[in-house]
C-alpha cells in the first residue's frame, strides 16, 4: 500500500467518495452505492487513531502504520511527557501515564482537556492543537473566550512548556477578577475576541485579557456565533417545511378544508419528521433509536432529532458542526432549481458550509468524518434528500 494512503485519512475518504459517485450505476442506484461505501469502506476515525497517526508522523516511524504496536506509542508519549516536564493530568490523579496513554490511544473520543494536555506533553504547535480539536474531537478550535484555553494558547504560541502554564494558571486563579466584560463573553464577538487574543504579546497583556473573562465558576460559555448560525439555518429550514406543507394542502383536491402554514406553526418535530422521514417508528410513535442502525458506528450522535434541537433552542447544549451541516444540507436539498448542474450545486454547498463552519471556528468540512462524506455523496445525487432518507432506511433493515 502507498504509505501516504495508509496514514492519510483524507485521501482514503476521497477514494471512497470518488469510487461511489463515479460509478456508471450511480444515477440509478445512488443510495445502494453510498450505503455500501459507508458500511464497507468508510469507518469512523477514533481519537485514538488520530493520535497514533500524529505520533507516527512526528516520530518518523519506519514500519508500516498498521503494524506499530500500542506499547511503542505509549513509550513515545511517556518519553515526550518526561522531556517536556508535563504531568499525566491537569488535575490530581492516581492513574499512571501508562494507563492514561493507553486510554487516549484506544478511545473513540476524550475530554477536551486531554487535547490541551497532549499539546504540552507532545510539544504541539497552536495549529496542531486546533487540528486535534476540530478533526480529532470534531469540536470548536481553541476558544478565545475560555481563560484556560487562552493561557494554553499563549504557551503553545511562545513555545513555553507546562511549568510556565502552571505558573500562569495559578496567577490567574489567585487574582481577583476585573469587572466581567459581558459584551466580550456573551455577545457575538468571537472574531473580535480571537483577534484580540492573537495580538497578546506579553504576560501582562495576557492577564489583562483573561481577567475580563473571569467568572465565579470558570464555566466555558456556549458559542454565541454557532448559536446565531444555527438560528439562521433553522429559520430558513422551517420556512421550507411550511412551504412543503402548504404545497401538500394545495394538492388535497377536495379532501377536506385546506390549512395555511406559517413558520410559527413549524416545530422541532416537524423538521425531524421531514429530514428523518424514512427512519422507522417504534411502537410509541418515536423514531427508532440510532443504535439500531447498522451505521450507528459511523453516525452515532449525528442524526437530526427534535430532542437535541429543543435543547439547543433552550440554550442547554452546544451547537455541533453536524447540526450546522445537516441544516445547510437540507436547505440545499430543497433548492435544486437554483443550480444549473449538480457540480455547481455541490461546489456552492461546500463553499457555503465551509464558510459557516469557519465562522464558528469549527474547521472546514472534513471528508474523513463518515457523516460528512455521506452528506457530500448525497448532494451529488439527483435527489439529495431522497437519497439521504433511503440510506438511513437501508441501515435499519434486517
Amino acid at each position: 500500500m502507498d504509505e501516504n494512503r495508509g496514514t492519510d485519512f483524507t485521501i482514503r475518504a476521497w477514494d471512497v467518495l470518488h469510487n461511489a459517485v463515479s460509478s456508471k450505476y450511480f444515477l440509478d442506484r445512488d443510495a445502494d452505492l453510498i450505503y455500501a461505501a459507508l458500511q464497507k469502506n468508510l469507518k469512523y476515525i477514533s481519537f485514538g487513531e488520530y493520535l497514533k497517526r500524529y505520533i507516527y508522523r512526528q516520530a518518523c516511524l519506519e514500519e508500516p502504520f498498521e503494524e506499530v504496536p500500542l506499547k511503542e506509542y505509549q513509550q513515545i508519549i511517556k518519553g515526550a511527557f518526561s522531556d517536556n516536564n508535563t504531568p499525566q493530568s491537569f488535575d490530581p490523579t492516581s492513574a499512571s501515564l501508562t494507563v492514561l496513554s493507553k486510554r487516549w490511544l484506544t478511545q473513540q473520543t476524550v475530554r477536551r482537556k486531554v487535547v490541551f494536555l497532549l499539546g504540552f506533553g507532545l510539544g504541539m504547535s497552536v495549529e496542531d492543537v486546533n487540528e486535534f480539536l476540530t478533526k480529532g474531537l470534531r469540536e470548536q478550535g481553541i476558544n478565545a473566550k475560555n481563560p484556560f484555553e487562552v493561557i494554553c494558547w499563549y504557551c503553545y504560541k511562545n513555545e513555553f512548556g507546562y511549568p510556565t502554564f502552571e505558573r500562569l494558571w495559578r496567577t490567574f486563579n489567585e487574582s481577583s477578577p476585573n469587572e466581567l466584560d459581558a459584551k466580550l463573553l456573551y455577545s457575538d464577538f468571537t472574531v473580535g475576541a480571537r483577534n484580540t487574543m492573537r495580538a497578546i504579546n506579553s504576560e501582562e497583556a495576557l492577564m489583562a485579557f483573561v481577567s475580563k473573562l473571569k467568572t465565579d465558576d470558570n464555566t466555558p460559555q456556549h458559542s454565541v456565533t454557532a448559536k446565531k448560525c444555527f438560528d439562521e439555518l433553522y429559520t430558513r429550514a422551517r420556512e421550507i417545511v411550511a412551504d412543503i406543507y402548504n404545497t401538500y394542502e394545495e394538492d388535497k383536491q377536495g379532501k377536506g378544508p385546506k390549512r395555511h402554514y406559517t413558520i410559527d406553526d413549524i416545530t422541532e418535530s416537524d423538521l425531524e419528521h421531514v429530514i428523518s422521514s424514512a427512519i422507522p417508528l417504534d411502537r410509541h410513535g418515536n423514531l427508532t433509536p440510532v443504535k439500531a442502525s447498522k451505521l450507528n458506528a459511523q453516525f452515532a450522535g449525528k442524526r437530526f432529532s427534535r430532542q437535541h434541537t429543543g435543547e439547543i433552542l433552550a440554550g442547554n447544549t452546544e451547537v455541533t458542526r453536524f447540526d450546522l451541516i445537516t441544516l445547510n444540507f437540507f436547505i440545499y436539498s430543497q433548492t435544486l432549481d437554483d443550480y444549473p448542474s449538480v457540480k455547481e450545486r455541490y461546489n456552492s454547498f461546500v463553499e457555503s458550509t465551509n464558510e459557516i463552519l469557519k465562522r464558528c471556528f469549527l474547521g472546514e468540512l472534513y471528508i474523513s468524518n463518515p457523516y460528512e462524506c455521506f452528506v457530500l455523496m448525497c448532494i451529488l445525487s439527483e435527489d439529495p434528500l431522497g437519497t439521504y432518507a433511503d440510506v438511513w432506511e437501508m441501515s435499519y433493515e434486517q
